[in-house]
């Protein structure tokens, strides 16, 4: 296996990650799209080091021309210098140019140091967003947004992870995470400080502005990665880890116009059962077909498992178990008209050995 190109397990399956591979030590946090030309875009963070979480980070890209098969050369999509560049939220707009929105941090801000408070604004985690107007070949300069919605008190935050959506009407959402300051004798690391909100943009992606801000910390759910899909009738479906003890690994919640307010605040899921673990959501138009994947094993990070909902999220069955291997992150696309695409974190022996593109029939789903 190479850089390049590498050899597919199977027609449908491709390997486009494999950690200590080309100058990273590990992969992590998948993202893919297709572009309006039908190329795929994989993206995950490369990191150099270690499979640490901070340190030296940059946003990796693979493109695929032949619906996932095979793959492009490793670029990267967007760096930080010695720092970290990472969660990467890319979306395709209906003008064709492919929108990321990402994070930066110092290399040595740790998370259970900015969430106890001890880092410094301007060395947390900021908020960056960079185009590509070529199917993702060449990318522009990054603005920094972080001002437009990020508020001052809050100390983690994180993007997605996974794709964005742009909604009917124009609109991006970016569904994301943060955590609030915390109380009494706490010191800022506890599950019941993890909050939610998203990013929207109405011009493409030239300025935005702070969604739904759902901030519970006297409550059971407390939203942490979150992914988002627009439902048939123009609602906005998000889907959040819950990092609380109970009750339960997923909530959901639904907004009414865009994703500037939720109908009700995030409830809890109890048809997904998963454990702790990013998830992703993809709405499919033909059939009408709401799918989430996610690890399938209720205490471990294992067994992924797509499954689908007819009636917005409110009831979940499972229609496709990928194996019974570890597994992790992953990320949902429509590929084409017969396809779905699953990137995903996988292994024989642990969760983060691989990232893998697998290709599902969308009759293999209803």
């Amino acid at each position: 296996m190479t850089e390049t190109a590498e050899t597919a397990e199977t027609a449908d399956v491709s390997v486009p990650f494999v950690a200590g591979q080309g100058g990273y030590a590990s992969y992590r946090i998948p993202a893919v799209v297709v572009t309006a030309a039908g190329t795929l875009l994989a993206f995950c963070e490369g990191r150099v080091d270690s499979a640490s979480d901070h340190g030296h980070i940059e946003i990796v890209l693979r493109r695929s021309t032949d619906g996932g098969r095979t793959w492009g050369p490793l670029t990267a999509a967007a760096t930080n210098g010695p720092h970290l560049a990472g969660n990467p939220a890319p979306v395709v707009l209906d003008t064709g140019r492919v929108l990321l929105v990402y994070v930066r941090a110092t290399a040595t801000a740790t998370e259970d140091a900015i969430l106890r408070g001890q880092v410094k604004p301007a060395d947390g985690r900021r908020i960056w967003v960079r185009y590509s107007d070529d199917d993702g070949v060449t990318w522009s300069s990054s603005t920094e947004i972080t001002d437009q919605v990020k508020r001052p008190e809050w100390r983690w935050y994180a993007t997605t992870p996974g794709h964005a959506i742009q909604l009917s009407t124009g609109r991006v959402v970016v569904a994301a995470n943060h955590t609030i300051p915390p109380t009494g004798t706490d010191v800022g690391n506890e599950a019941k400080y993890n909050s939610g909100h998203c990013l929207l943009s109405d011009d493409k992606g030239e300025t935005w502005s702070l969604g739904y801000v759902d901030e519970n910390p006297d409550g059971y759910v407390n939203c942490n990665e979150t992914t988002a899909a627009e439902l048939p009738d123009g609602r906005v479906y998000f889907n959040t880890r819950n990092d609380s003890p109970s009750p339960g690994n997923r909530a959901d919640a639904h907004s009414a116009d865009g994703g500037t307010t939720l109908t009700k605040p995030f409830r809890p899921q109890a048809g997904l059962i998963a454990p702790v673990c990013e998830a992703s959501v993809l709405q499919l138009r033909d059939p009408d077909l709401l799918l989430y994947s996610g690890p399938g094993d209720p205490a471990a990070r294992a067994l992924l498992t797509l499954r689908a909902s007819t009636d917005a999220g409110t009831t979940w069955r499972p229609v496709h178990t990928v194996d019974g291997l570890p597994a992790a992150y992953s990320d949902l696309v429509r590929v084409d008209d017969d396809t779905v695409g699953l990137l995903y974190e996988t292994g024989d022996f642990g969760p983060y050995e691989t990232i893998t593109f697998r290709r599902v029939p969308v009759t293999d789903l209803t």
